[in-house]
């Protein structure tokens, strides 16, 4: 019997997110909001530039974690424009970027502390 490696809530928000950035998601965030939801433990938002990017995203993450694990449910990959996946503790939205910023789960979440996504993820602030 094949047991699957265990991942800690935080680590796979961090993870999640690192994946998205690897297929170079833009405005990349892991918002904690155990303090102010039951819903799950942390939020990943991650914007892609096309349809096909966003779905990639999200495929990236699916694949990336699946070691740990399936997703309890995923929406929106075939469209593209806006994917969800649900691993229960965290929730992981992928967004073409006109639609994050019309249903702003930024704003909505905006009292839920942001987690730092260690530098070596990174790829926006070295190219600006």
């Amino acid at each position: 019997m094949h047991v699957k490696p265990v991942i800690s809530s935080a680590d796979r928000a961090v993870n999640s997110a690192a994946l998205a950035l690897d297929k170079k998601a833009f405005n990349v965030k892991v918002l904690d909001i155990r303090k102010v939801s039951t819903i799950a433990d942390y939020l990943v938002l991650a914007t892609g530039t096309s349809d096909k990017q966003v779905v990639a995203i999200a495929d990236s993450i699916r694949t990336g974690l699946k070691k740990y694990g399936k997703a309890l449910d995923i929406e929106g990959a075939r469209e593209g424009k806006w994917v969800v996946i649900d691993y229960g503790d965290v929730i992981v939205h992928v967004f073409l970027e006109e639609l994050r910023a019309y249903y702003n789960l930024d704003e909505l979440w905006n009292n839920a502390e942001e987690v730092e996504i260690p530098a070596e993820y990174q790829w926006e602030k070295g190219e600006q």
